[in-house]
């Protein structure tokens, strides 16, 4: 029987600053298990980018593209797609500006063209720059865009205000999802599941595709090394993700 479930954002929650997960951490993912509670992922991270990090955790079931692509124990539940058209759109106004980007799914991720800015945003997450390929949406399914910049945020939000959702995730790089899209989103479409009706939800996270996710349970966590507007969202506010902050957060709610 499920006693509760905690979601945790990657990038600076679960992750150290190198993007591992410490053994401590895994540790106390199967702790978790162990007494009943179901630990999940919900990151603006993709499924093929992250399968060592679920192997390690232990963890099967993920919010995964801001909420775009939610599998439960390893089997997809919920997508949310990018048309054709809103990609080509995105595609003219991009090149124009100079900006490259980058198309995801759950298996792979393909850049339109190489620039200084794509390798600063992969730098940035410890993360290749993926392959290029200008015409992979069309034969593939799209869950999530990343548009690389380090500004031009109000004209990209206010352009495309009826087609995508974006949140700004490192100095180099916004997530763009379909309109709406959240983890909130993700979150409400996993606990729609007849197995986590009623129970007990938690969260961490840090940054600002987090806010919604923090709405979305019952005990929201922010990290101590959260960015200062996303802390008042949260109930109870842990050490940095370098300080043993997941396992004193999960200690303090009594779930470990």
């Amino acid at each position: 029987m499920t006693k509760g479930i905690v979601f945790f954002d990657l990038d600076n929650t679960l992750l150290n600053a190198d993007t591992k997960l410490d053994n401590e951490v895994a540790d106390a993912m199967s702790q978790l298990r162990q007494n009943g509670i179901v630990p999940v992922i919900s990151s603006g991270r993709n499924i093929f980018e992250i399968q060592t990090i679920m192997d390690k955790a232990g963890i099967d079931t993920v919010v995964s593209a801001n909420g775009s692509y939610v599998i439960n124990h390893g089997q997809p539940i919920y997508e949310s797609k990018i048309t054709d058209e809103q990609i080509e759109r995105f595609s003219k106004i991009a090149t124009e500006h100079g900006n490259s980007f980058v198309v995801l799914n759950d298996q792979t991720s393909r850049l339109n063209k190489f620039t200084q800015m794509a390798q600063n945003a992969f730098d940035n997450v410890n993360s290749p720059v993926p392959t290029v390929d200008a015409n992979f949406y069309k034969t593939n399914p799209i869950y999530m865009m990343i548009i690389l910049t380090d500004s031009e945020d109000d004209f990209y939000r206010q352009t495309f205000e009826n087609d995508f959702t974006f949140y700004r995730n490192t100095p180099f790089s916004m997530d763009v999802v379909a309109q709406g899209g959240s983890k909130k989103v993700g979150i409400k479409k996993l606990l729609e599941l007849p197995e986590y009706s009623g129970v007990p939800t938690y969260a961490f996270g840090d940054g600002n595709n987090d806010i919604a996710m923090l709405e979305a349970v019952d005990h929201p966590v922010a990290m101590g090394n959260a960015l200062p507007h996303v802390k008042p969202y949260a109930e109870f506010v842990t050490t940095n993700n370098t300080n043993h902050g997941i396992v004193n957060g999960l200690k303090h709610f009594k779930l470990i």
